[in-house]
């Protein structure tokens, strides 16, 4: 097996009421637990990019999140198992938060850009005196993005393939998962490429640029956005919480509010709506994210 090849995550029944109640079947897809570390989607993510800066030489690896951020936490990780020296970018001014403690132990050499700082993020030129700093560093975009992230997702489709029939399924109708950068859920739909439909739960305001993101890595058919944000990007209320805490005593699997528990609540309105008809079966992701949870616990 090759260094960064993928660990296996379980595919499993997610048995919810109101999903019996709809007549509808759904199995999550547990990326939480292919890694203590580099978990949930980020491996996915990174392993294009680490393989790149491997056949490159790259003596380090250099990307932007914020003070709880799951994408700098899993290149931390990534960085010291793999041997790559690491730097996060990150938004804001110093603070100190589990995540970023864990950063520091983890050899992340962290520069806090504030808050204009971080949204130049984008600009031409962004990278330029960091390339100068760190020379023949591996740049990755914010959250793992871009076209090498959205390879790695395309792989989140053969790890729930090679499982199905362990379900008693044949097949299955259709993806539901969190969207945050779009990465992911660009991935799933390049790997479909229209042979089950995507929906993304929109984590995220529409003004966070996941349509315009997804519509540059894979174009802008084979799925569907569905608004689950509850008021912007890490923001959550009571209903949300009181609905992990009760998802999670029915089913054992841990869930955290600004990804996975959004869309499982969006996934419920839905399936309330009657958006999947009776016998319909969906793969739920689990895109990790849960070492997050210390931000608001």
């Amino acid at each position: 097996m090759h260094v960064f090849d993928l660990p296996q995550a379980p595919l499993h029944f997610l048995d919810l009421p109101w999903l019996e109640q709809a007549q509808v079947q759904a199995a999550t897809l547990r990326l939480d637990l292919i890694d203590p570390l580099i978990s949930g989607n980020k491996w996915f993510k990174l392993r294009h990019h680490l393989q790149q800066a491997g056949a490159s030489n790259a003596p380090g690896l250099i990307s932007l999140g914020g003070n709880h951020s799951n994408h700098l936490h899993a290149l931390a990780a990534a960085g010291k198992r793999f041997g790559f020296a690491t730097v996060g970018l990150l938004r804001g001014h110093a603070q100190d938060t589990p995540t970023v403690r864990d950063l520091q132990a983890l050899g992340m050499e962290l520069h806090w850009l504030g808050y204009g700082g971080y949204r130049a993020r984008n600009e031409p030129g962004f990278w330029e005196p960091w390339q100068a700093r760190y020379p023949g560093w591996h740049c990755i975009p914010e959250g793992g993005g871009g076209l090498a992230g959205a390879q790695g997702c395309a792989l989140i489709m053969q790890q729930a393939r090679a499982q199905i029939a362990g379900l008693g399924w044949s097949d299955h109708d259709a993806w539901w998962l969190a969207a945050g950068t779009g990465t992911t859920l660009a991935g799933l739909v390049l790997a479909e490429a229209g042979a089950h439909a995507v929906h993304g739960a929109l984590a995220v305001p529409r003004d966070h640029g996941v349509p315009e993101t997804v519509a540059a890595l894979a174009g802008t058919h084979g799925y569907q956005l569905h608004d689950a944000c509850r008021g912007g990007f890490g923001k959550f209320d009571d209903e949300l919480l009181t609905f992990i805490a009760d998802c999670e005593r029915r089913t054992g699997v841990p869930l955290e509010a600004l990804y996975t528990g959004k869309a499982l609540l969006a996934l419920r309105d839905q399936v309330a709506a009657g958006l999947f008809k009776p016998g319909s079966r969906l793969i739920f992701v689990h895109t990790g994210g849960l070492q997050g949870r210390r931000g608001y616990l």
